[in-house]
């Protein structure tokens, strides 16, 4: 495979950030791009709508279909495949990208925020990858990218946030189970995560604004998810993938294009990845 023209790809999440970049890569090579997210009204802090990445992707070169979408809900889940599919033919790959952040320790993550984060990260992943496999069968060259971390067990990690960490692990574990459960369907399913922070709103909200010199655009899981999204996918599946690892093994050596700050000497990494 050497292009995504007139593949459709169902993007939660897709909005703003790293949802956003994946939606823009794969609508330049002529992509149908399926904007799926909760917000489809300006936001007061943050940037962007469904309906301005729909915008930006028919730019760019791509088709596209804004849908509001809450990735709890499994009614809107189910109506929202059927709705792509019937919109573009099919469905030809899924982004699990829709997740939510909260670096707590366990005695510090009142219940209610861990319901929240595990129904979004965990349960949202399960309830859309399950949602999109009738429709990823059907394709010639099918894909489920979820955008997870490699389960890294050192004991540093272990300790800081084990409520997020343990959404965050889980979705990776449904990414690598969905790859044997699907091989024989020929549907690829693979994890994919930084090596460095993103500079995105989770990092400046969420985290530390501070982080966004250090940081590299979102363009660089943007191009990591598109070199997978054009593998064979009865090839290039069950794996947890770290995205300068991936595309220096597809080729790229130019790393500072991805610097959000070009002064920036040093990125930082992201969590559960070790130098």
């Amino acid at each position: 495979m050497s292009s995504l023209a007139n593949k459709t790809i169902f993007i939660t999440g897709a909005s703003r950030g790293i949802g956003r970049e994946i939606a823009l890569r794969c609508a330049r090579d002529g992509a149908n791009i399926v904007i799926a997210a909760k917000s489809d009204e300006p936001h007061p802090k943050l940037p962007g709508t469904i309906h301005t990445v729909a915008a930006e992707v028919e730019q760019a070169g791509g088709k596209a279909l804004a849908l509001k979408l809450d990735v709890r809900d499994e009614a809107q889940v189910q109506a929202a495949m059927e709705q792509a599919a019937a919109t573009f033919g099919g469905i030809d790959a899924l982004i699990n990208n829709a997740s939510a952040i909260f670096l707590e320790n366990t005695q510090n993550t009142p219940m209610k925020r861990f319901d929240l984060i595990h129904s979004i990260n965990t349960r949202g992943t399960l309830v859309c990858s399950q949602a999109a496999i009738p429709y990823l069968k059907k394709s010639s060259n099918a894909h489920i990218i979820t955008l997870s971390p490699p389960i890294n067990l050192g004991k540093h990690w272990l300790g800081v946030h084990i409520p997020y960490t343990v959404t965050k692990y889980s979705m990776s574990l449904i990414a690598l189970g969905l790859a044997e459960e699907l091989r024989h369907d020929g549907v690829a399913s693979n994890a994919l995560w930084p090596q460095t922070t993103i500079a995105t709103a989770a990092v400046e909200f969420a985290i530390d604004k501070a982080l966004l010199h250090s940081s590299r655009t979102p363009a660089i899981m943007a191009d990591a998810a598109y070199e997978i999204l054009i593998s064979n996918s009865k090839e290039v599946t069950g794996e947890t993938f770290i995205d300068e690892t991936l595309l220096r093994e597809r080729g790229v050596t130019d790393f500072d294009q991805y610097k959000n700050d070009p002064s920036c000497t040093e990125v930082g990494l992201d969590i559960f990845v070790d130098p």
